[in-house]
């Protein structure tokens, strides 16, 4: 019996001691986490930033477009 409880504190000190390194490991790999994610957000936003800038430019080409064409009418309306 005694050798029984002797085993089983044993492996419990064991088991203790992987937790605490395990703790360790999971702090180290939290900051990893973090960084990856920072990285990701900048990602997505350059990402976002370039999609905006080509639908602001069709946009801006439009505009110009529908400008050209109402300067067009006023000098055929002029001459």
């Amino acid at each position: 019996m005694t050798t029984k409880v002797l085993c089983a504190i044993v492996i419990a000190s064991f088991a203790w001691v992987a937790e605490a390194q395990t703790a360790k490991d999971d702090i180290k790999g939290a900051g990893q986490d973090v960084k990856q994610a920072g990285k990701s957000t900048g990602a997505a936003a350059k990402k976002t930033g370039r999609a905006t800038k080509k639908v602001v430019k069709k946009g801006v080409n439009k505009t110009a477009e529908k400008t050209e064409e109402g300067a067009d009418k006023i000098r055929e309306k002029t001459q």
